[in-house]
């Protein structure tokens, strides 16, 4: 369609009861997949593949967009995912260990900073559309990633292991060095949205999301200041989340209603989490 028939469309369709044209998006994208705790029930490993868990922000590639976990669009700049395969793909924007605070800060920037993005790389790790078990979608995913050639694009790697001792010494090799943990994905697993026992994370702490509901002021040194965020749960707990908050955390909490994470080691018992700390607000909420 040329512009002057765009413009004449424009003024006559909505004159005569007609809606416009809906603009053309991206190929459909399945919601993602999310991965649940791994267990003590877990026996033979020798079925799944396993990769480092980064600490960036869950994105994917719709084939022309780059969005967030839930669908919203990311103002990357054009020349980002220029080159990028046309199918879509599945993956976490990182740039680095520890450095979830500048990639989040970044995401959520009401203003682009085109020079910060330059030392972001999309880490691919599945291919949502294709309809092959994981270790197929990961070969494929490698060759696409191989034959785009684009500085901004990579592949996690994907590795078999062999037991249980293996996997063990392999998370704690992570940790030391600064990772935060492993995902394990069964290599005959499709792709399936939502919540998945064939897609596990295996971290030293448990991470959760709670919903900010009021807060608790700061004494001493943090007087003037938020000393705890007060949350709930999604099983409706709440409790105080003071450790883990940064000096600017505590001068600009997150908004009441900002769903946060927070990192815990079991729980009490009275059934509340056990050292809950703040880790972060959920970039894409």
């Amino acid at each position: 369609m040329d512009l002057r028939t765009a413009l004449l469309l424009a003024l006559l369709l909505p004159a005569i009861g007609m809606p416009l044209p809906a603009a053309s998006a991206g190929p459909q994208v399945p919601a993602p997949m999310l991965a649940t705790r791994f267990g003590t029930g877990i026996g033979d490993l020798a079925g799944y593949l396993v990769s480092e868990k980064l600490d960036g922000v869950r994105a994917r590639w719709d084939g022309k967009r780059l969005l967030t976990r839930n669908g919203d669009a990311i103002d990357a700049p054009a020349w980002f995912t220029a080159d990028w395969p046309a199918q879509p793909m599945d993956g976490e924007l990182w740039c680095g260990r520890g450095e979830f605070q500048r990639i989040s800060d970044l995401v959520r920037a009401l203003q682009r900073d085109d020079a910060q993005w330059r030392r972001v790389r999309f880490m691919a790790f599945d291919l949502p559309a294709d309809g092959g078990g994981f270790g197929r979608r990961s070969a494929r995913l490698r060759s696409l990633v191989l034959a785009a050639d684009a500085p901004t694009l990579a592949v996690i790697a994907q590795t078999p292991i062999r037991g249980r001792a293996a996997l063990d010494a392999r998370l704690q090799a992570v940790v030391a060095g600064g990772g935060e943990g492993l995902v394990l994905h069964r290599a005959d697993a499709r792709y399936r949205a939502g919540r998945s026992d064939d897609l596990l994370k295996f971290k030293p702490s448990d991470d959760a999301e709670a919903r900010v509901v009021g807060y608790r002021p700061g004494k001493g040194k943090y007087a003037g200041l938020v000393g705890a965020l007060l949350v709930q749960d999604a099983h409706g707990r709440r409790f105080a989340l003071g450790s883990g908050l940064r000096d600017a955390d505590r001068a600009h909490p997150p908004r009441i209603g900002a769903q946060v994470t927070f990192r815990y080691n079991g729980l009490t018992a009275k059934g509340t989490p056990r050292f809950a700390r703040y880790l972060r607000v959920r970039p894409d909420r």
